[in-house]
């Protein structure tokens, strides 16, 4: 086994406590990689908090990887020694379901393995990224280009994945209006990818106070939900709205904003049911979707298309100690507008 340093739960309310944990020897396609950075990413409160169902203890999270090739196993051919590599929310799959032969791993459906908190095919508990190393299969690793710097380049393995999907799916483009709700962590980057994708961009969000940001960072229009009108004056704009709000909301006032075959599409993920009612959809032959991740060719393609337009998320970068104010600073919605954690930090107090 791999003697790895990390910071891990140990109960829903716990704080974060330096621990050693192991990971497997390397079979013959597997990489070590020596973590650098590991992004923040809501899901890791909610997991960890058993909001989506019981977990064990002790966890460390962490789906948002970004780091160096360590050593490779006999058979790898994807990687070397040195190579800068992310892994995102899933490490493995069944491979042999239609999903996966598709390229579409995210939707196994056997269930992919979850970096974090899910029982991998050796039957161990899989452990995220705030730790020092993680040893994974070739095929669930990708390549972060030297156009992106390794701390900036973490989220995008979860926010930006998660948002970039979407939008490719559903037809982000120059002749689409594509509404965001919301404008943190996984908004700001949906921002600006439909931004390069062409698309004129609205924001909404609660207020008006990061009005300047989303202006900045790409959004044509910035509204405030909590002014009434703003449901009145869009009513029929939007042809795609990405909901990244992992609260819930009144889904069925941002389904009016939707034209003739517009679709909405959930990529947060609250914990309490959003009640849609039909005759929100009927009249306009409206959609009401959801997405999950990329599978890992969309996601090396995403990493390409933000490297190639330099595209990276805003971050702010903590050390492995400051864990447990950043992750009640993400509940506070006071991050602007990712925490990236500097893996360099792990053993310091």
């Amino acid at each position: 086994m791999i003697a790895a340093q990390a910071r891990a739960v140990f109960s829903p309310e716990g704080s974060f406590k330096l621990t050693a944990i192991e990971r497997r020897d390397l079979q013959p396609h597997d990489v070590l990689i020596e973590i650098k950075y590991a992004g923040i990413c809501h899901s890791d409160i909610h997991t960890a908090r058993g909001d989506w169902g019981p977990i064990d203890y002790p966890l460390v999270p962490g789906h948002e990887i970004a780091g160096i090739v360590a050593e490779a196993g006999s058979d790898v051919t994807k990687y070397a020694v040195g190579d800068r590599v992310g892994v995102g929310c899933m490490v493995d799959s069944c491979r042999e379901c239609e999903p996966c032969r598709h390229g579409e791993e995210q939707y196994c459906l056997d269930g992919n393995t979850g970096t974090y908190a899910a029982i991998d095919r050796y039957g161990q508990y899989t452990q995220g990224g705030y730790s020092t190393h993680i040893v994974v299969n070739e095929d669930f690793v990708v390549k972060i280009p030297d156009g992106l710097a390794l701390d900036a380049a973490a989220p995008l393995l979860c926010a930006g994945i998660t948002t970039y999907s979407p939008l490719r799916h559903w037809g982000a483009a120059p002749d689409k209006k594509v509404a965001v709700i919301g404008f943190g962590g996984l908004g700001h980057m949906a921002v600006k990818l439909a931004h390069a994708m062409g698309a004129e961009v609205t924001v909404l969000s609660q207020t008006l106070n990061k009005q300047e940001d989303g202006l900045r960072l790409g959004a044509d229009h910035y509204y405030a939900t909590n002014d009434a009108e703003t449901f009145t004056k869009l009513a029929h704009s939007f042809d795609l709205i990405i909901n990244t709000v992992s609260a819930k909301i009144d889904i069925n006032a941002y389904l009016a904003l939707l034209a003739l075959d517009g679709t909405l599409v959930n990529v947060g993920a609250p914990s309490e049911p959003l009640p849609v009612q039909v005759f929100s959809l009927i009249p306009y032959r409206r959609s009401f979707a959801g997405s999950a991740i990329g599978g890992i060719r969309e996601t090396q393609e995403m990493l390409d298309f933000c490297a190639e337009r330099s595209i990276a998320p805003e971050i702010e970068v903590i050390a492995a100690s400051q864990i447990d104010e950043a992750w009640e600073r993400v509940l506070a919605s006071d991050v602007r507008y990712r925490f990236v954690i500097d893996i360099g930090t792990m053993n310091n107090e």
